[in-house]
């Protein structure tokens, strides 16, 4: 009988420091916080994506100019989907790199993702991008001409 009590406390005893040890893992697991979006270092430039979806399509503006380290922030407005795709011939010599590295969520190389939902937002960052004229257009609404130039001073 003794030995069935000390037997049985010690199995509560280990049963207990194990759930205690099992404790601690699930606390030291929990994730951090999502991060916030990273905010654009400098001045955000605003593009329109317009359209009915199937005879008039187009970038509002058409082009624009922006300092180095802007970036342009697109939005699909109406007859999306839409998206940006760069002609790498068009980019500036050295351009290709920095502006990959500034295009987030790319479907294709200097190609970023289709926006399918009004109010939808996608942004080029243009830091460490070199001055001169990036060519770029929509690729579903490129035969309704939806082109943009977007100099970089």
């Amino acid at each position: 009988m003794r030995f069935a009590l000390i037997t049985t406390v010690v199995t509560i005893g280990t049963l207990a420091a194990c759930g205690q040890k099992g404790g601690d893992q699930n606390q030291s697991q929990t994730s951090a916080p999502p991060a916030a979006p990273a905010t654009p270092a400098g001045p955000v430039v605003e593009v329109k994506m317009t359209g009915n979806g199937s005879t008039r399509a187009a970038f509002e503006p058409s082009t624009i100019t922006v300092p180095a380290g802007a970036t342009v922030r697109f939005t699909n407005v109406s007859g999306g989907p839409h998206n940006i795709t760069f002609w790498s011939d068009s980019v500036p010599a050295g351009g290709a790199a920095a502006l990959n590295a500034g295009m987030k969520n790319t479907v294709d190389n200097l190609s970023g993702p289709f926006l399918t939902q009004p109010n939808e937002t996608y942004e080029v960052s243009f830091a460490n991008a070199p001055k001169g004229t990036y060519k770029g257009y929509c690729t579903p609404h490129l035969t309704l001409g939806m082109k943009i130039a977007i100099t970089v001073k």
